[in-house]
């Protein structure tokens, strides 16, 4: 079986997920069932058909399973949101569409994406604009603390989502051009492996970047992004792992001094710590209402439409001040940053691995294109786009279970968020590029057998 045949086959479980999970909301809110969810569902399939028919002209060796699986999600992510809110559920059904036409634009207009690696600098450039965009009076919008969006007349939309892709580019071309110099023999030093000095500079830059992004932004979640993309990249460039031990090293350094000089950092951190101190700081409440919905979830879940999160909203009723589950929702954001607390107090703990599954089969994806593909370029880009995706859902899902700090990125595909869905769909539209580079048919060879690609993750 061909690869865009797999990728058809494996688009049905995903209508029928939405079908499904549209059905099961319709029961939890009126003990009835009609012919909407069926109606949702062809609508989705049609899209995700029309994709699948565009990668079959263009792309006819991509990947067959990331198109797939990132649909998986964004399908999820819709019966979610609607079961919080159907007029969210509707917006997020719109910048899907959108999303689309920006993944069909993105393959249609950058032909050879390798040109990107002659604009690097630009590239770059645009992408610390993007990042310190937030911070421009009069279009930055604060949250919680932290600067992470724009806000132009109607339009609002967070920049370090594009901004992402630009920075992944411009490591990828420069680590392509100096991993020689990069992976110079190195000195041992207590059982370690130090690079010499002078080899530092790409290493500091980055780190000072990381820095002055918490600093300005106090985005942390987005500086964890990046700085741990970097080194997943400088990682694959040179085969040192020494240089991700320093990287580590010099992050949780200049976190920790910073954090202890800004507030909100710290304030996070604290809530961190322990959510339940006496005097915990402002927000602690957000993480403590996270827990208590997740574990009412178990194993199994209480069902869609059955937990803590009464439906229909409002999130915060005006007459509740307290109470906890008589008051309905108390737990906040839940269609954004929390959203995954939400799926873990319905669907259980079985639920959240079949969630976190799908991104490590992405991840798997990913990094075997990054393997395949023969260029140094392509594979340090496959590499970047994969790991600041997955590291993503990393943040969030360990900011909502308390692994990590909590910050306020969103869980990619499923989160409601018109600029994440977009930018997203970019990133797997070049990822889909690379891997129809890396299986593409060369001279006196022959092309991956269905076997073959059946076997391999």
């Amino acid at each position: 079986m061909s690869a865009r045949n797999r990728e058809l086959f494996a688009l049905i479980p995903v209508a029928l997920l939405l079908i499904g999970g549209f059905a099961a909301v319709f029961i939890a809110r009126s003990d009835q069932i009609g012919d909407l969810s069926l109606i949702y569902g062809a609508y989705f399939f049609a899209l995700c058909l029309a994709a699948h028919a565009f990668l079959r002209f263009r792309l006819p060796y991509a990947d067959p399973y990331l198109f797939p699986l990132c649909a998986l999600l964004a399908a999820f992510g819709l019966v979610m949101i609607y079961r919080i809110d159907d007029g969210f559920a509707l917006n997020q059904a719109s910048v899907f569409v959108l999303g689309l036409i920006a993944f069909c634009g993105t393959i249609l207009l950058l032909r050879d994406y390798s040109v990107l690696e002659r604009y690097r600098y630009l590239i770059a450039l645009g992408g610390i604009v993007l990042l310190m965009a937030p911070r421009l009076p009069g279009i930055g919008a604060q949250a919680n603390g932290a600067y992470l969006g724009l806000s132009i007349g109607p339009i609002n939309f967070q920049p370090s989502e594009l901004a992402k892709i630009a920075i992944v580019i411009f490591l990828a071309s420069y680590l392509a051009e100096r991993r020689e110099l990069l992976s110079v023999a190195a000195r041992r030093f207590v059982g370690l492996t130090i690079p010499p000095l002078k080899h530092f500079g790409p290493l500091l830059l980055v780190w000072g970047a990381a820095m002055v992004l918490l600093v300005f932004t106090r985005d942390l979640g987005s500086s964890i992004m990046f700085f741990g993309a970097f080194l997943a990249m400088l990682y694959v460039a040179t085969n040192r792992f020494s240089y991700v031990l320093i990287g580590l090293g010099m992050f949780l350094l200049g976190s920790y001094l910073l954090g202890s000089s800004i507030e909100h950092v710290q304030e996070r951190f604290d809530i961190w710590m322990d959510p339940f101190a006496p005097k915990s700081p402002e927000g602690a409440g957000q993480v403590q209402q996270s827990l208590f919905a997740q574990a009412d979830g178990g194993l199994f879940g209480t069902g869609l439409g059955d937990s803590l999160l009464k439906l229909p909203g409002p999130f915060f009723p005006e007459s509740c001040q307290t109470g906890f589950p008589e008051c309905g929702s108390i737990l906040p954001a839940p269609h954004t940053d929390f959203i995954y607390a939400v799926i873990v107090s319905e669907l259980g703990l079985f639920g959240a691995c079949g969630v976190i599954l799908c991104y490590a089969l992405i991840a798997a994806r990913g990094f075997k294109t990054a393997i395949m593909v023969p260029d140094g370029f392509s594979k340090l880009l496959a590499a970047g786009l994969t790991t600041v995706f997955v590291l993503q859902a990393f943040v969030i899902i360990g900011g909502v279970t308390k692994v990590i700090p909590l910050t306020g990125v969103t869980l990619p595909f499923i989160s409601f968020g018109g600029s994440s869905v977009i930018a997203n769909m970019v990133l797997v539209a070049l990822l889909l590029q690379i891997s129809d580079r890396a299986r593409r048919p060369r001279a006196g060879s022959s092309p991956v057998t269905g076997t073959e690609e059946g076997l391999a993750l």
